[in-house]
Parts: structure tokens; C-alpha cells; sequence
């Protein structure tokens, strides 16, 4: 198969949101792709019809969008592809690969107990298997696949290594319901081999149905994929992520603020290493990604690690790139849009808001002296720090600042003369200049927040605190 051009697929489920495992794998088969020139296709495996939802399939396409995992071609739905699986399980049937099996739910159950109570395999093995045509009765019947009886079928798995099972545990699996509908067992490998997958990359709960679906791709004669099934996601209890972790769905982690370029980072590490590397770029992921880095062993989910990585990405993403995802952010979680007036302030402010900045949230925090307006009303803290004696050396740095060059060199002279004139610490100065700056104790440095605002709009707030 190397000289096909790699195809990887996605193939969630709409019953639900994209949850956090869903998007590893997702990012998993994209990056595999990308970084090789292939092709990163979609499909919506939407055949349970009670369970399957538009808002579900709807909420897939907004995580990944959210995400930046872009998808080759329009997303295909499995149950559209429902005449086409039927096709192929008569297929199989002509090739004598798979048979007519007229046995009743009833029947397969009476099989069962009896199975169980004698201690027996409850494996059913269909009594039609090998029964002459002339004998079927002219009732519904189900298709099966012939399995073989005897050997082994050995999963060559890059991920798990090769995996063996004995061919006595493998069942004559149904591939279309005497209802004519067909099996989501066919469906998914009619679906890959129609769609040219090359590598199947998907969770490792998947492992033993790779058994049971290699019997279709060689009763159709077709090639198998390369396998790669992938650990699941821990929480950091060590147990399998779910609700009780907290947030496991992908639109949660950006309704908290976490930047796509960090969750990227992040998901790619969880289960996947190339060398001692924690923090990259989408070019490096998709150079260095490939199977042979994902480990065996499930991966644990650390929300601390998370904050540090989307902490980096923060740090160095450009400017107006930032600004936009912070838009989508406040679109997501029902917040007021920036005003023009707001967006400029905070193009201009991010140099002092990126560092240490770990979630939009926090940014959007630290940020609160260039998006609010005049006149700021202090929080609780930082007015305690406006007491008489404060203010009187806020109302002589003020005339002073009047004419001074607007720089920072400057502005950290004048204001370290007024703090030494008056007999205290620069540093006891830095309160209530902050509070009357930004009406908050936690924001940039004083300084910083002087450049950005400028000298009008400083000394403004500065007046107003004197009363």
C-alpha cells in the first residue's frame, strides 16, 4: 500500500458533542495526513437513527472547526451509503464468501441459554451455513460472512504491535439484518475502501473489530488498511475520562478560553511524543508526527499542562490573529463584541497582556484598563491603596507628567523622583497609580499601561482620583 497517497478518515458518531478523545483522533489522522501530502476526509457515521442528531453532527463540525482541522472534500454520511453496503453483502454472497442464515432472533437466543447453561461457547455458528439452497424457505434471512474455522487472523497494529486472535472466537458476523439494512461492521469498511483510506487510526476500544472487519476486506478481495489504534484518554485519577473529570467536550475547553494552537499542542502530546519536544508548531507537528510515537499506555489528562502550553502559544502568536480568536471567544461564550475602540486598545496593549496570559479570560483580565472606559470605579482592593496620603502624591506626579517625553525611560524617572521626594518606594507608588489606571490591583505594569493609554488618557484618570 506505500505507493497509494495517504488517506485518513474521521468518523465520529452524531449523538452527541465532539469529545476531547474524539478530537485526538481527529488530530491525530489529520496531522498523519497532512504531513504527508494525503488526503484528511470526514464521515458521519449517522446509520443509528434513533441516537443520531443534526445539532449533534452540527456541534462535530463547529469542534473541529474551532479546532483548525480542516477536511478534504464535503463530509459523507454512512446512512446514505445504505444501498450501496446491501450491494456489497450480495456481493459477497455470489462469491460464495458469505451465506443466507434464515435463523430467528428466537432461535439464536434458545441457542444461547442453552450454551450458557451447559457451559459451552455461546459463539453462534448458524446451522445454515453450509445448507443446500434447495432447503432455504422462502422467509427473510440475514447475510453472514464466512469465517474461517480453524487458524488465526493476526491485527498488525502500529500502535499495539501484532495482535492475534484464534479464529474459533470469530463468529459468522451479520452483515445485512433480514430487515435488508446493514451492519455498522460493513458499513464502516465498505465506507473506507470506497473512500480510499489508506490507514485506519482510530481508539483502541476499535481493536478487536479490526478482526471481525478484515473478514469483509477479504471476502471482497480488497486491501487491508495499516491499523493503528490508539490508547484512550485518562483523567488524572487514571480512570477514563468522562463527565465527572469536568469539561470533556472541545467547545468547552474553548468556551474556557483556551487557545485552538494550544489545545492542538496540547492533544498532540497526550499519548504521542517526539523526543523531549512539549511545546511546537502545526509545521513541526505534521513534520515529526507519525505512528511510531504514540505510546501504549492510555495518556492522563493534565489541565495544568494545558494552561502552561496554551500559556506559550499565547505568548508568541501574532498580534491581530490573537485579537480575532479572542472575537470568536466572546461570540462563543454570549459576550458583548469588542468595539472598534476596544479591538484597537487591544491590538495596541498585547505586547504587556501576552506574557503570562494563560487563558483568554486572564488576558481579557489583565486587559480590563484599556477595554473599559472612564471614569473606572476602583474594585475593593486597589482603592484601599487610594488613601489621602496616595492621592496628594498622585495630584504632584500629575503636573509633572504634564510635559514629560512620553517613553518609558522617562515616565519611570519622573515617577521614581516624585516617589523619593515624598520619602517612599517607587514600588509603594505602583498601587494606587494602578488603581487609579486601571481600578484594579492585578494588570500590567503601571508603566506599560501609561504607554498604551497615553498622556491624555492618563493623566484624565489620574485627576479623577484626586477628587
Amino acid at each position: 500500500m506505500s505507493d497509494h497517497p495517504v488517506v485518513t478518515r474521521f468518523a465520529p458518531s452524531p449523538t452527541g458533542y465532539l469529545h476531547i478523545g474524539g478530537a485526538r483522533t481527529a488530530l491525530f489522522n489529520w496531522l498523519y495526513a497532512r504531513g504527508r501530502g494525503g488526503k484528511f476526509l470526514l464521515r458521519i457515521e449517522d446509520t443509528d437513527r434513533a441516537r443520531s442528531t443534526p445539532e449533534a453532527t452540527s456541534a462535530i463540525f463547529r469542534g473541529l472547526k474551532w479546532l483548525g482541522l480542516d477536511w478534504d472534500g464535503e463530509p459523507t454520511s454512512q446512512f446514505a451509503g445504505m444501498a450501496r453496503h446491501a450491494e456489497v453483502a450480495h456481493e459477497m454472497l455470489s462469491r460464495g464468501a458469505a451465506y443466507k442464515c434464515y435463523s430467528t432472533q428466537d432461535e439464536i437466543q434458545v441457542f444461547r441459554e442453552a450454551a450458557r447453561a451447559e457451559g459451552r461457547s455461546t459463539l453462534f455458528r448458524s446451522p445454515w451455513r453450509d445448507a443446500d439452497p434447495a432447503t432455504h424457505p422462502d422467509t427473510p434471512y440475514a447475510i453472514r460472512v464466512k469465517a474461517p474455522e480453524d487458524g488465526e487472523t493476526v491485527i498488525e497494529d502500529r500502535v499495539q504491535g501484532n495482535v492475534t486472535i484464534r479464529n474459533s472466537e470469530l463468529d459468522d458476523m451479520i452483515c445485512l439484518r433480514s430487515d435488508g439494512t446493514p451492519t455498522y461492521m460493513l458499513a464502516v469498511v465498505v465506507d473506507d475502501h470506497d473512500m480510499g483510506v489508506t490507514h485506519v487510526i482510530r481508539g483502541d476500544d476499535h481493536l478487536n473489530n479490526a478482526a471481525r472487519q478484515m473478514l469483509v476486506y477479504r471476502a471482497m478481495g480488497w486491501d487491508v488498511p495499516v491499523w493503528a489504534h490508539i490508547p484512550l484518554i485518562h483523567g488524572e485519577d487514571g480512570k477514563k475520562l468522562s463527565k465527572r473529570h469536568g469539561a470533556t467536550g472541545t467547545e468547552d475547553y474553548q468556551k474556557m478560553g483556551y487557545p485552538a494552537a494550544g489545545m492542538r499542542n496540547y492533544l498532540a502530546r497526550l499519548g504521542w511524543s517526539h523526543g523531549d519536544d512539549e511545546f511546537f508548531t502545526d509545521a513541526q507537528a505534521k513534520e515529526w508526527f507519525d505512528l511510531d510515537g504514540i505510546g501504549k499506555a492510555p495518556a492522563r489528562f493534565d489541565t495544568k499542562k494545558l494552561e502552561n502550553l496554551c500559556g506559550q502559544h499565547i505568548a508568541v502568536m501574532d498580534d491581530a490573529a490573537l485579537v480575532a480568536e479572542i472575537d470568536e471567544f466572546l461570540a462563543a461564550t454570549g459576550q458583548d463584541p469588542l468595539s472598534d475602540r476596544q479591538r484597537d486598545g487591544l491590538t495596541q496593549a498585547m505586547f504587556c497582556l501576552k506574557e503570562r496570559s494563560k487563558t483568554f479570560p486572564q488576558l481579557i483580565d489583565k486587559a480590563y484598563f484599556i477595554l473599559t472606559e472612564r471614569p473606572i470605579v476602583p474594585d475593593e482592593k486597589s482603592a484601599g491603596a487610594l488613601d489621602a496620603v496616595s492621592r496628594r502624591i498622585l495630584s504632584e506626579l500629575t503636573p509633572q507628567l504634564q510635559n514629560a517625553s512620553w517613553n518609558r525611560d522617562t515616565l519611570e524617572a519622573v515617577v521614581a523622583s516624585v516617589a523619593e521626594a515624598n520619602d517612599t518606594k517607587l514600588g509603594k507608588l505602583a498601587a494606587p497609580l494602578r488603581a487609579a489606571l486601571a481600578g484594579r490591583s492585578v494588570s500590567p505594569s503601571v508603566f506599560d499601561m501609561m504607554l498604551v493609554l497615553g498622556r491624555e488618557e492618563t493623566l484624565a484618570r489620574l485627576k479623577d482620583v484626586q477628587g
